[in-house]
């Protein structure tokens, strides 16, 4: 099982939205026969048969083993993957196009920046498990508590120069077999997890 899966393919995206499905996916973390889920559930074994086998066709579920049980072969399925990720991908024409208005302080630029960072890496996953080939990636997960939103400004103007600095270093247009890459980096307010603040809303100070 993959701890995160791309879905890229509208219809397997409409399929995993469906609440029951999604439910039946968050129950085959362990893997179960129609039977098990249906307990688990508490739904018509026929019902989750049904859906097990639409989202099996879409590639979300995956047959784990046969236990044959006297006459009867029981199918026991488990998840294709931990999690899922649908692809921007699936919305084609108006899937987000950071090209468009790029504004470094504007936050939807910055959503469409993580749009296309999962669109694009989503491509790649998709192709390394055809090739059955690692992608090389690497990421960096920070958060920082600024004092004030004027050193919120200094710490952007300051990340911009140190990425320019080092995209200047190492790019080569030039270079023989050179692979190009994307750098991304973003800074946003984590949104409030109680109920009296307003995702965005700015200090006083």
């Amino acid at each position: 099982m993959l701890d995160v899966a791309v879905i890229e393919e509208p219809a397997a995206a409409e399929a995993s939205l469906a609440p029951l499905r999604a439910r039946i996916l968050a129950a085959l973390a362990e893997p179960g026969s129609a039977a098990m889920l249906a307990a688990r559930l508490d739904l018509p074994r026929q019902k989750v048969n049904y859906h097990l086998k639409e989202l099996e066709r879409h590639g979300l579920v995956e047959l784990a083993e046969e236990r044959r049980k006297g006459n009867v072969t029981e199918r026991v399925y488990r998840a294709t993957a931990a999690s899922y990720v649908i692809s921007p991908a699936v919305l084609a024409a108006v899937s987000p196009d950071p090209s468009r208005s790029p504004d470094q302080l504007s936050a939807r630029w910055l959503l469409a920046l993580g749009s296309r960072l999962v669109q694009e890496v989503g491509t790649l996953l998709t192709g390394a498990a055809r090739a059955r080939r690692r992608v090389a990636t690497f990421g960096i997960d920070a958060q920082v508590r600024f004092a004030s939103a004027a050193d919120r400004t200094a710490f952007a103007d300051e990340l911009a120069q140190a990425v320019a600095v080092l995209v200047s270093r190492y790019h080569d247009e030039s270079a023989p077999g050179g692979r190009t890459h994307r750098v991304i980096a973003g800074l946003h307010q984590v949104p409030a997890t109680d109920t009296g603040a307003e995702p965005g809303q700015e200090s006083a100070r």
